[in-house]
């Protein structure tokens, strides 16, 4: 009897230690990312993609590979056969409120005013007009794309990018996207009306967005209860729909990911961790300290400081390892797998990642538990030297 309670207890501690994403028994594993073109175009060819594979699991143990997500057959075909050949999972890399627009008639997202974003922006963060995030075509169009075009190719899991409304980069306005009726409906089931959100920000301005704290566990506490309802029936809404599509591609037998903002930023581009993290078998937080674009945290962030300066409690960011382990508190009690987001592609201007920086970022994930990381966000970007530095990670 002793036995059979030891055994149970162990049990028991076992399936904590996994819901909590923090198994420090287990060996860390790598995810590698690879952005072979849009839609209508791959931009390499699928003997580079499975050498430059090659050549990352050859230092680190490399469990799944994200592809996309052109609509060519040939690359996913002789990808995922090598994949498949080493044992490693053929990930299939979607885009969902965003990238969308060429493939069937989604309905762009409209803000409380009715507004679509300025043209000027849009031409400036080209790739980044989102769309209605409750509307029933988007559901019914990713899946038929799916079906048509990705679902005989033996994929293992599919990880959902874009999967969100836009954020400060479309100021206030892109904020408070998406307002139209549909969507004004469900927060009205979620008791929220959108007239009395624009009334309330039109009478109080900058001051709708301030917060009287900030942890990693509850995110931003802010101060006008109008605006904490609507940001909380926001991350309920739209990560609602993700995890509807979610399920249907589970039901497929397949894994599912997703595609994160920072826990800092996340609420206000409406995603709820932990709604999201329910209905996915590993999730992706993009903890990009150094890049400066859309997803990158101090870029994200310093646009919330810029666009309702008025707004207080929104103190100036360190980008430091102590900030870093702030974010991956914010995930400790997750029922998935944490395999957060590290630039390991250089990019013009937009991300300059150094070995120094990859090393110290990966080490302090593994070093706190995470399940691994996701070198992000095109392994074909990469610089040789960054591939290298992998090796030093212990």
């Amino acid at each position: 009897m002793k036995r059979i309670l030891i055994s149970i207890v162990l049990a028991i501690s076992a399936l904590i230690i996994v819901s909590c994403g923090q198994d420090k028994t287990r060996e860390p594993g790598y995810i590698v990312q690879v952005s072979i073109g849009d839609w209508h175009s791959c931009n390499y060819n699928p003997e580079d993609v499975i050498a430059r594979i090659e050549e990352v699991s050859k230092i680190i143990p490399v469990e799944k590979v994200m592809v996309g997500w052109c609509l060519e057959r040939e690359p996913y075909e002789k990808i995922g056969a090598y994949l498949h050949k080493k044992g490693i999972q053929f990930i299939l890399y979607l885009p969902i409120f965003s990238e969308i627009e060429d493939m069937f008639q989604a309905r762009p997202a409209v803000d409380l005013w009715g507004g679509l974003p300025p043209e000027e922006l849009m031409a400036k963060v080209s790739g980044f007009r989102f769309n209605c995030p409750v509307d029933p075509v988007t559901y019914d169009s990713i899946t038929a794309i799916f079906e048509k075009n990705f679902k005989d190719l033996d994929f293992d899991g599919v990880f959902l990018d874009r999967i969100r409304t836009q954020s400060f980069v479309g100021g206030v306005s892109g904020v408070f996207e998406c307002g139209c009726p549909e969507c004004a409906e469900k927060y009205m089931e979620s008791g929220v009306n959108l007239e009395t959100v624009r009334d309330e920000y039109e009478k109080e301005g900058d001051a709708f967005f301030s917060v009287e704290g900030y942890t990693p566990a509850e995110g931003f506490r802010f101060v006008n209860p109008v605006a904490d309802a609507y940001f909380k029936a926001k991350g309920a809404i739209v990560s609602s729909q993700i995890c509807r599509l979610a399920d249907y591609f589970r039901n497929q037998g397949m894994l599912v990911g997703f595609d994160l903002f920072a826990p800092i930023v996340s609420q206000f581009v409406g995603q709820d961790y932990a709604l999201l993290a329910q209905h996915a078998d590993f999730i992706k937080p993009m903890l990009y300290r150094i890049t400066d674009a859309p997803a990158g945290i101090g870029y994200e962030y310093e646009l919330i400081r810029k666009s309702v300066p008025q707004a207080e409690g929104y103190g100036p960011l360190v980008m430091d390892l102590d900030f870093l382990k702030g974010q991956l508190e914010a995930m400790k009690d997750l029922p998935c797998k944490i395999y957060p987001g590290i630039e390991i592609n250089r990019s013009g201007t937009i991300v300059n990642s150094t070995p120094e920086y990859l090393v110290e970022s990966i080490r302090e994930l593994i070093d706190y538990g995470c399940d691994g990381a996701v070198l992000s966000w095109n392994i074909m970007q990469a610089p040789d030297e960054n591939i290298a530095a992998l090796r030093s990670i212990e």
